[in-house]
Order: structure tokens, then sequence, then C-alpha cells
């Protein structure tokens, strides 16, 4: 394997021991962040505008400000605001309190790696990428295990921006599953391209068109969303452990040979060159452009499109059948 890991033998805390490290944003990542950094020994303070998130933070025994003075305060600034909005908020509350030797990290290149933001050449520039979401971030965190992370450095203007970025990593508990060097390029354009293709939009519509198929041909719409929806999670829990080879190992005969015949008639060649076409879409920056126009015109496609997808027919006869699991936590979605 070429491929470059690094724990917590390769990440020293004494990188953040004389530093203040401001946290902007509190919600999934921020909150873990924040925790995670604190009972590490870290000096943290919480960048976040007044209001419930602050109010949480303050709960949780933080110091909160406003982001400027946060990121005035401090030495290392780690970004977790939605990609969305971090342009304008660099611009307004963080850099004019920027100063050389200063640290800017991420979690998410998009905002470097596309130009939304430039800093200045006399601060480090890194990002530390756990994949997971938050609350699993701090979950593992405090049983004494990591989530695993990707580390990159696109500016080091003080020689030492990547033992910083190892450290926060350590801080956060990431070194102790291992963190994967990359770059912010290769992070964003696969982070982005695995959202769309598989992950979110692949996954979402796959099922979608499943139920859809055999509700139109007459079956119980409940038995479609156990077929095409609930049983999605134990392929995927089998897969998450050991890969493809796992999961056709536990099914049964009768579901291999199906899967392997049929699974290359419904995703295809064509499709593949779909998402080739995604991809360079992604790498050239014209998807970017384009949710950062939708969020400066207000949303509109991307409201109706959020609004078509929670009225699908599949969210209501998914809550029913939930409610009747006693087993399964309640999602938020469904309060």
């Amino acid at each position: 394997m070429n491929v470059k890991l690094y724990y917590d033998d390769s990440a020293d805390l004494k990188w953040l021991a004389d530093k203040t490290v401001a946290v902007v944003g509190y919600g999934s990542q921020g909150h873990a962040h924040s925790l995670n950094l604190r009972d590490s020994g870290i000096d943290v303070v919480v960048g976040v505008r007044a209001g419930r998130s602050r109010e949480r933070a303050e709960e949780h025994g933080l110091v909160a400000m406003d982001v400027r003075d946060a990121a005035a305060a401090a030495d290392v600034i780690m970004i977790l605001t939605p990609d969305h909005m971090q342009a304008d908020l660099y611009r307004d509350a963080i850099a004019p309190g920027l100063r050389a030797g200063k640290a800017l990290a991420f979690a998410h290149g998009f905002n470097i790696h596309f130009g939304y933001i430039a800093p200045p050449a006399d601060v480090d520039v890194f990002m530390i990428a756990p994949k997971a979401p938050g609350h699993l971030v701090r979950r593992l965190y405090l049983e004494g295990q990591g989530t695993p992370a990707l580390v990159a450095v696109s500016q080091d203007a003080t020689g030492h921006a990547d033992d910083i970025a190892l450290a926060y990593g350590r801080a956060i508990g990431a070194t102790r599953a291992g963190v994967i060097r990359t770059t912010f390029k290769e992070e964003t354009e696969t982070d982005l391209f695995g959202e769309q293709t598989v992950l979110c939009g692949g996954v979402t519509s796959l099922i979608q068109n499943g139920f859809e198929t055999l509700v139109k041909a007459g079956y119980q719409p409940e038995i479609a969303y156990f077929e095409t929806l609930h049983e999605m999670k134990l392929i995927v829990d089998l897969m998450h452990e050991g890969g493809p080879r796992a999961m056709w190992y536990s099914v049964s005969d009768t579901a291999e040979y199906g899967g392997l015949t049929v699974g290359p008639q419904i995703v295809t060649s064509d499709t593949r060159k779909r998402m080739e076409q995604v991809l360079a879409d992604i790498q050239s920056g014209a998807f970017a452009d384009r949710w950062m126009r939708e969020n400066r015109e207000g949303r509109p496609t991307f409201d109706k499109l959020r609004e078509a997808a929670q009225n699908h027919p599949i969210e209501d006869v998914g809550k029913d059948l939930r409610s009747m699991m006693s087993w399964l936590k309640p999602s938020v979605a469904d309060e």
C-alpha cells in the first residue's frame, strides 16, 4: 500500500500546547471537535452567533463568543460552518483577525480548492476531515476509540503546518483510528462525487425507483419498503464490515446469483459514463459554481427538489413502519 497513514505515535500534542483553537460553528462537527479538543487539554473557544448554538456550547462548559472575536483571539481557526456560508464568514469575521503565523483549518476542502477563500500567504492552511458525522466523532472519542480522518496541507507558512494538523487530528481522536494523507483537491472532488453518485444521490434514487416499480405493479407499499429500503442497512453493514465479498458470502445463493446477473443490467455502462460526466462537472468547478449561485438566488431549485423528496410516498410508509419497530431509535426527521 502506498497510502500514508498516521497514528498517535506520529502526532504530538505539543504543537497545540501553547495555542488557542477557535472552532467556528457548533453544529454536528463543531460540537464534537470543540469537546474533544477540550478533553484533550487544548485551549478552545467557540465562534458562534448568539442563539441556541451558543447557549449549547456554554451549557457544555465551553467559552463561546462572536466569530470575529474568536478568530482574533485564536492561533488556529477551524471553520466548521456549511460550505456555502464560509466565504462570506471568512471575509467579514475571520480575515480581519488573521495575522502571520496563524493557522486556518477546514474539515472539507470545498472553499479552498475552488478558490472561494484565498488566505494570505503568511498563514498555514490545513484540513482534518473526519470520515463520520459529529455525533460519532464524539461518541467514539469518549469510548477511547476514534474516527478515521483525512489530512492535507495546502499552505505551510510556518514550516510546521503538518505538525499542527496531525496534533489537531490527535486531539479529536482521529489518530487513534488512523489519518490518511490526501490533498484538498482529492478530498473535495472525491467527496462530492461519492455524495452525488453513490452515497446520497445514487442510493436514494435506486431505492425510490425500486419502491415505485413494486407499488406500480400492485404490491403493498409496506412490503416494497421492506424489500427496497429497510433491508438496505443489513446489506450495507455487511459490506462495511468485510467488503462486498462478506456480503455475497452472507446472503443466499439465490440472492448472489440474482444480484451478480441483474446488477449490471441496472447500473449499466451508460450509468458509468454518466458518473464520469458528473466527475468532470465537479472537477471543472461547474457544480460548485451552480451551488453557490443557487444559494445567492435564494435556493429556488434546491427548495423545490427538497420538498418533492420529502413528500415522496416512501416517507409516509417508512415513518409508519418505523413507529412499530421499538428497537429503532426515533429519527429527528420523524419527530
